[in-house]
């Protein structure tokens, strides 16, 4: 006997979510959004540097954040392995889903490096996911430590004892508070956002791709960069292949930059973007434009990973007359 259909959930629904805009209308006309505190570098959230020079950063805290994260979620993937079931459900099924599908697009272009490659493609992939992931949490960016503003700001008022917040200043004490203004200084904050986790990353994908050449193909690999060989063998083309290996370094070195700068700037444009519009339109619109920063993040992390893996793979394979050296190697 069939069971009859619910069709009352989505009616609920929407009606719950008529319930959110109307009090977000209210909440908006008498508690207005301020604009937000914009800057490139990471704030420092601990007052004093813990040793050295070096401080706590609300992105250093973004990305312990999110490494027990996928911490908590090997732990989930383990647990459902290790009871047997065949399709595990929930969280552990869509990590399986993906996992599955990174070793397929792997095995298909590495071929017997897959298993090598694999394992830096998916970590990869799956942490600079949870990272860009992190804008989408309620208090990212939006909570954190009320701060005297160097050139300006908007000035505080006590909500509850102990509670501070931003005010939107009037237009008559804008003037006033130019000089004695306060900023909020996020506790957290999108690690894919910061210069140093994007670099960071890039070079650690740069420098195992290269790691994995020399696995590959042995010191032969270092020819498809300096290769003098050929210059006194074929004086003409070997100059030309002379000239090709030194664009090979450049361009090596130039995709540390083009790995940093491509997820920085798409994370941190969609940060501000989604700054701008919570001020400007704080009602219902800010919803779809995080929609839109949930595939970009994901956009990003499969590219990121996806790069790293391909690179890789390139760089197991033979180039121009080291084919030979590369069967004798395998």
């Amino acid at each position: 006997m069939e069971k009859p259909r619910k069709k009352w959930r989505y009616g609920v629904n929407r009606w719950f979510i008529l319930l959110f805009v109307i009090l977000n209308i209210i909440a908006v006309r008498y508690y207005a959004p301020v604009l937000p505190h914009i800057q490139l570098p990471a704030e420092n959230i601990s007052k004093s540097p813990l040793f050295g020079n070096f401080y706590l950063t609300n992105t250093l805290i973004a990305t312990i954040i999110a490494d027990v994260i996928l911490i908590l979620i090997a732990i989930a993937v383990t647990r459902a392995v290790r009871s047997g079931e065949l399709i595990p459900k929930g969280i552990p099924g869509a990590i399986e889903a993906i996992l599955e599908g990174i070793n397929n697009l792997t095995e298909s272009t590495a071929g017997k490096w897959a298993k090598s490659i694999f394992p830096f493609f998916a970590t990869i992939t799956l942490l600079v996911l949870v990272v860009n992931w992190m804008e989408l949490i309620p208090g990212v960016d939006s909570i954190g430590r009320i701060e005297l503003a160097e050139h300006g700001g908007n000035p505080i008022e006590e909500v509850i004892p102990g509670v501070y917040t931003l005010i939107k200043p009037s237009s008559e004490a804008a003037a006033e508070v130019l000089d004695d203004g306060y900023i909020l200084v996020p506790f957290v904050r999108v690690a894919s956002t910061d210069l140093n986790f994007t670099v960071a990353l890039a070079l650690i994908s740069v420098l195992m791709t290269q790691v994995m050449g020399v696995r590959a193909l042995g010191a032969s690999y270092f020819t498809k960069f300096i290769n003098v060989g050929a210059i006194f063998k074929r004086p003409v083309f070997g100059v030309i292949d002379f000239g090709v290996g030194l664009l090979e370094l450049i361009s090596e070195i130039s995709k540390i930059l083009s790995f940093s700068f491509r997820l920085f700037g798409n994370i941190f444009a969609g940060s501000v973007l989604l700054f701008v519009i919570g001020t400007l339109i704080p009602v219902f619109v800010q919803s779809l434009f995080l929609g839109l920063e949930f595939f970009v993040g994901l956009i990003q992390a499969v590219v990121f990973g996806m790069l790293t893996m391909v690179f890789m793979a390139q760089a197991t394979q033979g180039h121009g007359e080291n084919h030979e050296g590369e069967e004798a190697h395998a």
